[in-house]
């Protein structure tokens, strides 16, 4: 894995967005297994916060929670028992297919991938200082890498290591990746889906609805490029495909308004069946700072679920 410098990190990590989205609660609409983010107490045992009874201790068990002072007067292994903290846990499911390098002539340096890491690293860091396990999927035609949440300090950088050296050059399955990710996390979770959907629509939404009837909140954020939202070509153009190895002469004004149509039905499509499955649906353009279209979703949300 290449080095990751400070500098690069703050290229993903806008401060402004953060000093705004920071009150804002993240938390899962949905109650899930009894825990909601950082605030009450679950039934579930682990070892974070009121010491609750011993266990004896067992092959792989962590030796910090080993009580060493009932080991001296027993001469026997016994694990502390906690009453967990309830936390809520995030996974961020990121697009890394081909077309997701895509980038305006306006600002060719910022692909929708790079929009796309930045939204990531901004929940993720708030998440984590609200004490909540972040995890990450990174996906095109497949699950590249599935990193399990977690809340430990060094999880963020992690994180962004994994996202910047991910792959680009593979074509999109979003809904088949999307019913893989259902059955692999176990515990209920808030999935936040970060793509610019570029795909099937019936398929995304079959995925959708396997992690909904598997009792996970979904927020669904579609990166666009501000050229693919406005078609604003006008002289003859060759358009090479990112995902085919093919290319196209056009005339663009010939192509812009079936083309606004078809983009149009697709994201009412995806939209729609959000509303109906309860999941939040946002679409992003990448020209607008994120530190004016972050907060503004999240208190949208957050105004929503009061």
């Amino acid at each position: 894995m290449s080095s990751i410098t400070t500098q690069d990190y703050r290229r993903y990590l806008n401060p402004r967005t953060l000093a705004k989205i920071a009150a804002l609660d993240l938390r899962a609409r949905l109650i899930v297994e009894g825990f909601v983010s950082g605030m009450h107490r679950s039934p579930y045992q682990g070892f974070s916060v009121e010491f609750t009874q011993h266990r004896p201790y067992s092959s792989g068990d962590d030796l910090r929670h080993i009580d060493w002072k009932v080991l001296g007067r027993t001469d026997r292994h016994y694990i502390k028992q906690y009453e967990e903290e309830t936390n809520l846990q995030v996974l961020l499911a990121v697009d890394a297919s081909a077309s997701m390098t895509y980038a305006g002539q306006a600002n060719a340096d910022w692909r929708k991938y790079d929009h796309a890491i930045s939204v990531a690293a901004s929940l993720a860091y708030v998440a984590l200082h609200q004490r909540d396990s972040v995890g990450l999927a990174i996906f095109d035609a497949r699950l590249r890498r599935l990193l399990r949440p977690s809340n430990y300090p060094s999880q963020w950088r992690v994180l962004i290591d994994e996202l910047t050296t991910a792959p680009g050059a593979a074509k999109t399955d979003t809904g088949r990746v999307l019913e893989e990710i259902a059955e692999e996390i176990r515990r209920r979770s808030l999935v936040v889906l970060i793509s610019d959907l570029l795909d099937d629509a019936a398929h995304i939404i079959r995925g959708i609805r396997h992690l909904r009837h598997r009792r996970h909140d979904l927020l669904v954020l579609r990166i666009l490029d501000h050229e693919e939202l406005e078609f604003p070509f006008h002289a003859a153009t060759i358009f090479k495909g990112l995902e085919e190895p093919t290319q196209m002469l056009v005339e663009p004004r010939a192509l812009r308004d079936a083309y606004l149509e078809e983009l149009r039905h697709h994201a009412a499509e995806i939209r729609t069946a959000c509303h109906q499955l309860n999941v939040d649906y946002w679409e992003v353009d990448t020209s607008v700072p994120l530190d004016v279209s972050l907060p503004g979703f999240l208190a949208d949300r957050t105004a929503r679920m009061k």
